[in-house]
């Protein structure tokens, strides 16, 4: 079924600048915008909340009814776990970690990837993640990988949660970084990687401003292409 809108899928590492920049270019296209990213952090949570230990041999027997019943909505800038606002619990270092270990599971995955399908069916979304031009919507219109330079991408990553009060040092953050890529890009299942098809953007010398012109000068040259081609 062809989609009236398109799907943008905006794939790249953790301190890229997924986020922001795909909050801001859906806002300028006026499409919705999905943080995949969240949606994982969000059961990382409801996980911790439940006394579920990643490591444990019967943690994959131990999500699925907690994976069954969950819900999870955004309004705006703020992501809802069962109808509880959690948008300052998410940006925690021990929650993007233990996100990180149950997104290799399959039970999780399985059921993210449930949510995420439905939520982009339709189009006109911007949705950005680890896997969405891979494994969520590999036949999405438009496929991005974000990426920069690790160090660029901790230090970024270190004056967020700086402001935010956290007494992590940069070299922590940068730590567990280089650990977050090497998990997200190693795990067996739907890893972290560039789509065939994507157009890829370093961000390191780039501002949020200049990473969304390029993303929608892309698009606005594919579609324009497109319309000169049925004129022709």
């Amino acid at each position: 079924m062809k989609r009236s809108r398109p799907i943008i899928a905006i794939d790249g590492p953790v301190g890229a600048g997924k986020s922001v920049a795909a909050r801001e270019l859906a806002r300028e296209l006026g499409y919705s915008y999905l943080n995949t990213g969240a949606m994982y952090r969000a059961v990382a949570v409801a996980a911790r909340e439940a006394g579920i230990d990643p490591d444990a041999a019967n943690v994959e027997e131990r999500l699925k009814p907690l994976l069954a019943g969950i819900e999870i909505k955004f309004d705006g800038e703020k992501i809802f776990l069962n109808g509880r606002d959690i948008s300052d619990k998410i940006s925690h270092p021990e929650i993007g970690d233990l996100a990180s270990r149950l997104s290799a599971l399959r039970a999780v995955r399985e059921r993210m990837r449930e949510l995420q399908r439905a939520a982009g069916a339709d189009g006109g979304v911007v949705m950005e993640g680890r896997d969405i031009g891979t494994a969520i919507f590999p036949d999405a219109e438009f496929k991005f990988y974000l990426d920069a330079d690790v160090k660029v991408r901790a230090k970024r990553r270190y004056e967020e949660l700086k402001r935010k009060g956290s007494s992590i040092t940069e070299q922590e953050v940068l730590d567990q970084m280089i650990e977050r890529d090497r998990r997200d890009s190693g795990r067996e299942l739907a890893p972290l990687k560039r789509a065939d098809d994507a157009i890829t953007i370093d961000s390191s010398k780039l501002s949020i401003k200049q990473v969304v012109a390029a993303m929608k000068a892309k698009i606005d040259a594919r579609i324009n292409a497109a319309k000169d081609l049925k004129r022709a």
